[in-house]
């Protein structure tokens, strides 16, 4: 495993290392750990996953983990669009099963149908199965324009009374999905999106969040020293008390957890150069 750096930020954990594969192997090491101990006092356990390619080397090792009874925990997805084919490219139900619901035998994989013919029922439906299996650990990612989940800033709700809705998807957010290779072009990605709200994901016990990469530079910068706000959602996370944040030295490129910060001026101009 490789050197890591640790730091807290108000209640966020945050650990940088040094490569990405460093990250993803130590993020699916403590969450195989916590799994295994919630497991001890606990029938079942209920995970949600994110569906992204900054999740993939954190998956790859986490499906490999050895000592989990797979068999007792439940599955979520955190999102899906609306209105792609089930087995698209795109599809996050895919992706994640290809990576990891398909990989090991858990007990139920719940997946979102955003094909659904009426999305409030489906939400509705989803909800009370997160009503019914109260989501324990969390892994995630942020967004490039630090969404977490599709809660954009334009639609992020730090009090929203519901659990799941169906969202328009800001344009910053599909072009990511361009970035990531997920789609070919903007024309591609679908518009709008079921999603988890911000509340029921900071209900879960355990929030693992997985960062790696340059592109996700600034949106690291904004989740740890911008005033915890709805237009930077990822803000809210240092408001939970057992949430940490991985990073690799792409990612966590422009911070610094002792000392001085550089501006994001500073930070622009270097970009620029």
């Amino acid at each position: 495993m490789s050197e890591v750096k640790e730091s807290i930020v108000d209640k966020l954990r945050v650990k940088i290392f040094e490569t990405r594969p460093g990250m993803g192997a130590a993020a699916a090491y403590d969450i195989s750990e916590k799994l295994k101990e919630l497991l001890l006092k606990k029938d079942f356990v209920n995970m949600i996953f994110a569906a992204a390619p900054s999740q993939n080397e954190f998956l790859a090792f986490l499906s490999h983990r050895q000592g989990i009874d797979w068999e007792r925990v439940n599955a979520f997805h955190m999102d899906e669009y609306v209105g792609l084919e089930k087995n698209a490219r795109g599809s996050f139900g895919q992706f994640l099963n290809e990576r990891i619901f398909g990989k090991v035998p858990f007990n139920k994989v719940y997946y979102i149908n955003g094909n659904a013919l009426d999305l409030a029922v489906e939400c509705n439906r989803y909800a009370g199965l997160l009503h019914q299996l109260p989501p324990d650990i969390v892994c995630m990612g942020i967004g490039e324009n630090t969404h977490i989940a599709f809660n954009d800033p334009h639609v992020a709700d730090f009090n929203d009374l519901k659990l799941v809705k169906a969202v328009t998807l800001d344009e910053k957010s599909r072009r990511q999905q361009v970035h990531d290779k997920c789609f070919s072009g903007i024309e591609e990605v679908p518009v709008s999106a079921i999603t988890l709200t911000v509340p029921a994901l900071l209900e879960s016990k355990y929030i693992f969040c997985i960062v790696p990469g340059n592109t996700k530079a600034l949106a690291v910068y904004h989740t740890l020293y911008e005033e915890v706000q709805e237009g930077y959602p990822s803000t809210i996370l240092r408001k939970h008390i057992n949430a940490t944040l991985y990073l690799d030295n792409a990612s966590a490129s422009i911070i610094r957890l002792k000392g001085d910060l550089p501006s994001l001026r500073e930070y622009r101009n270097n970009e620029r150069s």
